[in-house]
């Protein structure tokens, strides 16, 4: 069993920058693939980035690429998302999710889907004002 919290959300003006961080506890999270999610007011959850339990391989939502990084520190069982330049429609709760390892062999795109996932947060509230 895994737990997972976010931290580091919060108000930011257009052009500013947040940093957020997943704390993971209980099975050996260092094992795991990390992504993380955003869901915005009346709209569906959407992937943002993944890392593999590595560190070595990272994925970004195409429109996302180059403001977003997402990175991971295994010895203290935390992933981060820093966020660049923030722009009003980056405004949502965000996410860290968790897969556990596979014995199979697991694409990049398939790291964008929600259902791959197998444990989640609880979200933080990131708010762009403009």
């Amino acid at each position: 069993q895994v737990q997972l919290v976010e931290s580091g959300g919060g108000l930011v003006q257009a052009g500013g920058s947040l940093r957020l961080s997943c704390a993971a506890s209980g099975d050996t999270f260092s094992r795991y693939a990390v992504g993380w999610f955003r869901q915005a007011p009346g709209k569906e959850r959407e992937f943002v980035a993944c890392i593999s339990w590595s560190g070595a391989s990272t994925y970004y939502a195409d429109s996302l690429k180059g403001r977003f990084t997402i990175s991971r520190d295994n010895a203290k069982n935390t992933m981060f998302l820093q966020m660049n330049s923030l722009k009003p429609e980056d405004t949502a709760v965000y996410y860290c999710a968790g897969k556990a390892p596979a014995t199979y062999y697991i694409p990049n795109s398939a790291y964008t889907r929600e259902g791959l996932y197998d444990y989640w947060g609880q979200g933080t509230q990131v708010t762009v004002s403009s």
